[in-house]
């Protein structure tokens, strides 16, 4: 009976340890004794109990790596602290199980060190504002090493990049004074456009003003040319009465100039009481011409008229 039990044990351990379940995800490493022999894919496998033995278990999936905090010293002595994040994965579960020992171990310092060689190649301001140009050099530096081991990097993202408190009080002072400038800068060309407009605008009113003047004086000229053309036809015809004989144009054309004259004397701002001695007989005179002037001009016309009624009578 001892014996029937201890056979079932042996059995049981026989079989436990000739039947491995590998799961999703993962692969393990057959070692017979000791030597690396094969790899074991997801699902139920059969290998041989005492000889061969489970070697690694690699997880096949994409990882994260926490990379803790360290300080950096940039290109213009900034310290700055900094922690990063990596995604790596692995492809080759034999170069991960026997090309490197303790692989997160071995990743996390490379990622250290170029962290370190990358940002302290950097000036602080370069650092800070050029968060994907880092990360792409840190991607490309960290896959090429950890290729051997066959590990593909995926990505490596800074976190975080914390300059001293004094640095950042004299960042955020210095940053306040450039928008203070562009502020001043901005409100120096407003100014400069205002004046500029207007310059423009008084320039404009000026040339039309000026061509407004220029037409006026255009519209004076031709009234005055006008007038001056009518009193010399007025004259003309005076000078070619008076070559006629006839007198009573030249009581005319003195009573218009007479009565120019007083109207002139009378319309003055100075003057408020006027005494000129004048001769009724010459005004009445000049008067007198000028009906009978009137009288005969009209009178030409008066028997066409009378013709005119009677005949529509």
């Amino acid at each position: 009976m001892p014996a029937v039990i201890i056979f079932a044990v042996f059995a049981l351990l026989i079989v436990i340890r000739a039947f491995k379940i590998v799961p999703q995800g993962y692969n393990w490493t057959i070692e017979r004794f000791g030597r690396y022999t094969g790899v074991l894919s997801p699902g139920l496998h059969i290998i041989v109990p005492f000889i061969d033995g489970i070697g690694h278990k690699q997880n096949m999936m994409e990882q994260v790596l926490d990379i803790p905090p360290q300080d950096v010293i940039s290109s213009d002595n900034a310290m700055v602290r900094t922690d990063a994040v990596c995604f790596f994965q692995i492809l080759d579960p034999v170069k991960a199980s026997y090309e490197i020992h303790d692989l997160n171990r071995a990743l996390r310092n490379l990622v250290m060190t170029n962290i370190r060689a990358v940002l302290g190649s950097m000036e602080l301001d370069h650092m800070l504002s050029n968060r994907d140009a880092i990360n792409t050099a840190l991607l490309t530096k960290i896959d090429e090493a950890t290729n051997p081991w066959g590990v593909k990097i995926t990505r490596v993202e800074i976190k975080d990049i914390s300059p001293p408190r004094d640095l950042v009080d004299a960042m955020a002072r210095q940053m306040k004074a450039e928008r203070e400038k562009r502020a001043a800068i901005l409100e120096a060309e407003g100014e400069r456009e205002s004046a500029i407009k207007v310059a423009e605008g008084e320039k404009q009113s000026a040339i039309l003003q000026a061509e407004g003047e220029l037409e006026a004086a255009k519209r004076s000229a031709e009234a005055r040319e006008r007038l001056a053309e009518a009193e010399a036809k007025a004259t003309q015809m005076v000078s070619v009465a008076i070559q006629k004989g006839d007198s009573r144009a030249i009581n005319y054309f003195v009573a218009q100039k007479y009565v120019e004259a007083l109207g002139q004397i009378a319309s003055s701002h100075n003057n408020k009481i006027m005494m000129i001695p004048l001769e009724a007989s010459s005004v009445i005179g000049s008067v007198a011409g000028i009906g009978e002037i009137a009288k005969e001009v009209f009178g030409k016309d008066e028997p066409a008229t009378v013709r005119q009624n009677s005949s529509k009578k």
